[in-house]
């Protein structure tokens, strides 16, 4: 299985875009502190977190194909069942895992990544853009205006609850997850 530092490698030799890498590194951070609070391992969800948008350039951002072409960059590098869950993250490719665990970690790799998207959203319209200014009811609030930050998809967060994580506590893992990493993603 690969390091953290040759996972970060990999990921910025696929991805150009260095908000892409930093959204990369925000849904880690939420993927290790939902780990810990499911008693899963914390280096495998935080890998399969940061290494979901793998492919995000090599497929032209093609929802058809994205989360595929990943299976073929990573290969033997991680375990299938982190490889099936980065493949299914992404519903509009039809990927069907073999592993029945994949779809587990999946729904929880959705619901993160969406919810570091409402995260950064809020923190931009923030006065300081600082992701230290965002409340937890701030943070509801913008969840339920559907006219902000439309990119993310509101039933994906909510998919977290199949895992028995309310809302309400996945806002506030999510959001000190991001807290602490908010530095090293400019926020």
């Amino acid at each position: 299985m690969l390091t953290r530092e040759e996972a970060l490698d990999l990921l910025k030799h696929y991805l150009r875009d260095e908000k892409m890498v930093k959204h990369c590194i925000a849904v880690e951070a939420i993927m290790r502190t939902l780990a810990k609070r499911l008693n899963e391992d914390v280096e495998l969800w935080g890998l399969i977190g940061l290494l979901h948008d793998i492919d995000y350039d090599y497929v032209n951002r093609d929802p058809k194909i994205h989360g595929l072409k990943a299976i073929e960059i990573l290969g033997e590098k991680l375990p299938r069942v982190a490889i099936e869950a980065i493949a299914m993250h992404n519903e509009n490719n039809g990927f069907v895992p073999s592993i029945s665990e994949a779809q587990r970690i999946a729904i929880a790799l959705r619901a993160a990544d969406h919810m570091s998207g409402l995260i950064v959203a809020t923190a931009l319209v923030m006065p300081s853009k600082k992701i230290g200014e965002i409340g937890i009811d701030t943070l509801k609030r913008k969840f339920k205006a559907k006219d902000f930050a439309r990119g993310v998809n509101r039933d994906r967060i909510r998919g977290i609850e199949q895992l028995g994580i309310s809302l309400d506590e996945f806002f506030e893992l999510s959001l000190n997850a991001m807290k602490e990493i908010a530095n090293e993603l400019g926020l």
